[in-house]
């Protein structure tokens, strides 16, 4: 039962933060199975590509609905990061789970920073093919390895690469995030992982609601505060995995 209660909360945090922020959601994805519903972070990271691609789904509905995606950047975008997603993904199964959990703590860490950061993105950015392209296939690793959508990447990319406005990042980075985890997804399949089905569907109905509320409450708070609390949470929840994995 507080396994229940803990997956029913973890998705609702889940959602919100891909819906409001459109990055950090899935990051959270991890942590939250593996030290509140015992997940193996091969387990974990699996997983988290499943919730990561029904949340982002529902999110990127509700951006497109108000006209808030770039299809043609985002579709461009997302397939430099195709190869190197399902390469990572195959990867990702003959690692150690140490050096897994100490890689992703590492992003971890490197999101919080950059979230409490707040750094402004430029609004005049100039589109770049090559950069598009190392920027894209970065994302598709690092979704495929660690299994997280990488949305904090995929913002300032989008905005610095291919001159997509601010306002429509968000919303083209789930794009992105869909695609990359779909193919780390069908890359782990020929790998034998057992799924506790009975808290990822909670997980991801709760996720699904946040990620709802998430764009009402991208409206009405500034973006500068949802970066910073999450950013915050980031941190503190990479120093307890590097200190679990290294204790």
């Amino acid at each position: 039962m507080t396994a229940l209660v803990f997956a029913l909360l973890a998705g609702a945090l889940v959602g919100l933060a891909l819906g409001s922020l459109g990055a950090g959601g899935s990051i959270l994805t991890v942590p939250a199975l593996i030290y509140l519903l015992g997940f193996s972070p091969a387990e974990a990271s699996t997983a988290s590509l499943l919730i990561v691609i029904v949340t982002s789904f529902t999110a990127l509905v509700a951006h497109a609905r108000a006209g808030a995606v770039r299809w043609r950047a985002g579709l461009l975008f997302a397939a430099a990061g195709l190869l190197p997603a399902a390469g990572a993904g195959l990867l990702s199964a003959r690692i150690p789970t140490v050096v897994l959990t100490l890689a992703f703590a590492g992003l971890a860490v490197l999101a919080g920073l950059r979230m409490l950061r707040h750094q402004t993105l430029p609004e005049d950015a100039t589109v770049s093919g090559p950069r598009a392209a190392g920027a894209g296939a970065a994302l598709g690793m690092v979704t495929g390895f660690l299994g997280v959508g990488g949305g904090f990447l995929a913002v300032p990319a989008l905005v610095a690469a291919l001159a997509v406005p601010m306002n429509a990042a968000v919303g083209t980075s789930l794009l992105v995030i869909i695609a990359n985890a779909v193919v780390a997804l069908a890359a782990r399949a020929s790998v034998e992982v057992s799924l506790d089905w009975a808290l990822i569907v909670p997980f991801v109905a709760t996720a699904v609601l946040g990620a709802l509320d998430g764009k009402q409450l991208s409206a009405k708070v500034q973006a500068a505060t949802l970066q910073r609390v999450f950013g915050g949470l980031l941190v503190t929840l990479a120093a307890a995995m590097a200190a679990g994995a290294l204790l």
